[in-house]
Order: structure tokens, then C-alpha cells, then sequence
């Protein structure tokens, strides 16, 4: 009997400590907003071909939401030069801003499906030569990128690379994602995202 009501009380005893540390943990475990779960990156693009120039920044700053998943917003910037567009001598400019957000959601750490949404703001400049008048032309466009892709491993560090194609699903016919056909064409990008603050909160 003695023995029944000292095994009773070391468990006791020790269902206590573990209710304690427990607790502990809880209290210790950040809640709310978590500065270490900040995070920013972007894509640098940058192509040349015979009479074609096409230069391209996409910065973004975002949130961490868990380990699965990350929101930011962004803005993307792109200037494309072309010669000879129709004519031998005529040129044509292209400029895109493009004020967005995005969402990604990582199954695992290596891969993440990608959805955005971008309003773009276009101007088109075409100057045909031989003293012609120049044409502009300005649009405002909205496009949704759905895709995925591939990182160096998000759950490595503070920093990872990360290689994505996305497709414009609303193919309005001015986005500069789809061709002269209204079809839409793959956007292809690579880029990086760093954490902003080191602390407790990793992602994995």
C-alpha cells in the first residue's frame, strides 16, 4: 500500500513538472506579429538580341504567414527597345509598371506553386521614321500569373534562389504577357528572397 501511494505521488510529481514545462513553452512560443518572419527579394532581367534590348526589375517585400506559406506585394519594371518592327529603320519602345501582390504556398521547401495579381500601366511608343509622326499609346491592364517553381531551399537559412514560369490566365489582349493572338506566353523568372530579421521564428 505504501509503495501504491508513492508511486501515485512521484507520478504526481512528475505530471507536474511536465504540466509546468510545458506552460513554459507556451509562453516562450512568439505570438502575433513576428518581425524575424519579414522577408524581401526581387528579379533582375536583362536581354539583348539583334536590334532588341529588354531590361526588367521585380522587387517585392512580404510576410512569412507559416512554413507553407508567404504574401508579399510587389512592383515589376520592364523597358524593351526593338528595331525594325515592321519596317527596315522604325523602332518601337515598350514601357511596363506593374504594382502587384502575390501569394506562394511551399508543399516542401524546394518547390512552391505561385498566384499574383498585377495592374499594369503600359506605354507603347512606335517612331516609323522618314520623318513620320510617332504614335503612343497607353494602356492599363490587369493580369493574374498562376504557376510554380524551384528553390535552392527555402528552409535553408535566411536566403534562397529561386528559379519560376507563370502564365497570365486573364489574357486581355494588351497584357505584355500574350502575343499578337491573344495567347499567352510563359514568364520565365529568376530571382532571390532573404529573411530581414534573424531571431527564433524560422520558417521550418
Amino acid at each position: 500500500m505504501k509503495k501504491l501511494w508513492y508511486l501515485l505521488f512521484v507520478l504526481s510529481i512528475s505530471l507536474n513538472a511536465l504540466a509546468q514545462e510545458k506552460a513554459k513553452d507556451e509562453e516562450e512560443k512568439p505570438t502575433g506579429f513576428q518581425k524575424d518572419k519579414l522577408f524581401t527579394g526581387g528579379s533582375l532581367n536583362l536581354s539583348f538580341g539583334s536590334g532588341y534590348t529588354s531590361l526588367g526589375l521585380s522587387p517585392f517585400f512580404g510576410y512569412s504567414l507559416n512554413k507553407y506559406l508567404d504574401a508579399a506585394v510587389s512592383v515589376g519594371y520592364n523597358y524593351t527597345s526593338q528595331r525594325d518592327l515592321a519596317y527596315l529603320g522604325d523602332k518601337a519602345r515598350q514601357t511596363v509598371i506593374g504594382p502587384g501582390a502575390f501569394v506562394r504556398i511551399y508543399p516542401v521547401h524546394f518547390l512552391f506553386a505561385h498566384a499574383q495579381y498585377e495592374y499594369n500601366f503600359i506605354k507603347f511608343k512606335y517612331i516609323p521614321g522618314n520623318n513620320l509622326p510617332n504614335e503612343t499609346q497607353n494602356f492599363k491592364v490587369s493580369s493574374v500569373l498562376i504557376g510554380g517553381g524551384y528553390t535552392s531551399g527555402r528552409k535553408d537559412g535566411s536566403m534562397f534562389y529561386y528559379l519560376s514560369v507563370l502564365w497570365d490566365v486573364a489574357k486581355d489582349k494588351n497584357s505584355p504577357y500574350v502575343d499578337e493572338l491573344s495567347r499567352t506566353l510563359p514568364i520565365f523568372r529568376a530571382g532571390i528572397q532573404l529573411k530581414l530579421f534573424q531571431g527564433k521564428g524560422n520558417r521550418d
